[in-house]
């Protein structure tokens, strides 16, 4: 098969059974990029750092407060060297774009910087200086719990209104757009941190800034979430939602895991994504999402990497068909008679419904699309005597190491025979920031 692309990075033409006539072959399988719909990038400094059980009943609050520790300690520097190091971690492991829920708007005491857009300016030349294409959706988040309490300490950096988040939204466009590959789009962080006001408010006002503007949102998360939300308002988290705004398919759901089968068909039609995240799920002891029927029923869905304990997407789609297979105590689960690659599935539905996800031009090997281009290692000893599928397969099921060879976004390498260009420096500053980090008050 032959790939051509244009000066802008845009495929131009995809011909089947062509044979490459002095032009560059690549050395491996070609996947199309993957994108990363849920990061928070900061989180990359804690993982693994939470395995120590602190209570009888650790879970995602426990863990939650081990996490606000890292943000009262954060600076903007901190905040950009990480999510760099992050950004070109992801891109080595075959993620071309991401989705930065970008909650950390404020100083140590809670405080706007002069430059309200500090934090946010900080995420978007990391992921200039790596190369990745990003989607940033600048976080609402207003209350510290259900019943409008008030944020902790911590929460306190996260503070936010509709006016405070469309006013990050116009200062990044002014200063950073056009650019092809930014976009903007809002989080409202989830029904604990908003109330119906509130929502009805952000969702208007991205409206009518761009009503193509994606939409992103923690979503039955937890289990003590839903019951909570039943408890306040006598709806589970999403027929809230749904109650007070349209959910179409500029929306992803994040984690959704706790969606009952009446909600997940309540979506039909709607076009809605659900953002799965399964490593960090698994982690934090969240729950396992039902895929099976959504699968069926091939409603969007995609994979993010949440608190980075995972920066492979390989890790994120094995953990997610391998969940699978414990809940319904089978093999192949995401698989049926009119597709029976399991690998394909998982990589080729988690990157077509990033791409929706994120509003980014890629997603597929196909005219139109962003050339965000992931190649394999075929020289890896266990492809040996495999067909591209094959291949694939092993890649996705065999072992932890890391298959990718090059990476290619928007038609440009960033990634070759493994490398980054600017791992190196970026490692050293990662490393300033986590000595920094860890070495106390």
């Amino acid at each position: 098969m032959a790939i051509e692309w244009d000066a802008a990075g845009t495929i131009t033409r995809v011909i089947p059974g062509a044979v490459p006539g002095g032009e560059p072959v690549a050395a491996g399988p070609v996947l199309p990029g993957m994108a990363n719909v849920h990061s928070h990038a900061f989180q990359r400094a804690m993982a693994g750092l939470a395995e120590f059980r602190g209570h009888p009943t650790d879970d995602f609050w426990t863990w939650r407060e081990e996490m606000y520790r890292l943000v009262t300690r954060l600076d903007p520097d901190d905040v950009e060297a990480i999510a760099r190091h992050l950004y070109i971690e992801m891109l080595r492991h075959g993620y071309t774009a991401v989705a930065e829920f970008h909650y950390l708007h404020h100083d140590r005491d809670g405080k706007p910087y002069d430059d309200r857009a500090e934090m946010a300016n900080r995420i978007i030349a990391a992921a200039g200086n790596s190369g990745i294409a990003l989607t940033l959706l600048p976080v609402l988040y207003a209350h510290g719990g259900f019943g409008h309490r008030p944020l902790s300490p911590a929460q306190k950096r996260f503070a936010s209104d509709p006016a405070f988040v469309m006013s990050l939204v116009e200062e990044i466009t002014t200063f950073n757009l056009p650019d092809p590959m930014l976009r903007l789009g809002v989080a409202p962080h989830s029904v604990r941190a908003v109330d119906a006001l509130l929502l009805t408010e952000m969702v208007e006002a991205a409206n009518r800034f761009d009503a193509t503007m994606p939409v992103h949102m923690h979503v039955s998360e937890q289990s003590g979430e839903v019951a909570e939300c039943i408890e306040t308002h006598g709806a589970t988290p999403l027929d809230w939602i749904r109650d007070l705004v349209a959910v179409d398919a500029r929306w992803c759901l994040i984690h959704a895991t706790h969606l009952t089968q009446l909600e997940a068909r309540s979506l039909d039609g709607s076009g809605a994504v659900a953002g799965l995240c399964p490593m960090t799920e698994a982690n934090l002891g969240d729950g396992i999402f039902e895929f099976v029927p959504w699968f069926e029923e091939r409603k969007p869905w995609a994979i993010g990497g949440d608190s980075h304990v995972s920066v492979s997407p390989f890790e994120e789609l094995r953990a997610l068909e391998y969940s699978q297979r414990l809940r319904h105590r089978a093999r192949n689960i995401v698989a049926d008679e009119a597709a029976p690659d399991v690998a394909a599935n998982l990589w080729l539905g988690a990157s077509a419904g990033g791409a929706q996800a994120l509003s980014q031009p890629m997603g597929a090997i196909e005219t139109g699309k962003r050339a965000d281009l992931v190649v394999l290692d075929g020289t890896d000893v266990d492809f040996a005597g495999l067909a591209a599928a094959q291949a694939f397969g092993v890649a996705m099921f065999s072992g932890n190491a890391n298959r990718v060879r090059d990476v290619y976004v928007g038609g440009t390498v960033v990634v070759r025979e493994g490398h980054h260009p600017n791992e190196a420096p970026a490692a050293a500053s990662f490393r300033n920031a986590l000595e920094k980090l860890r070495a106390g008050p």
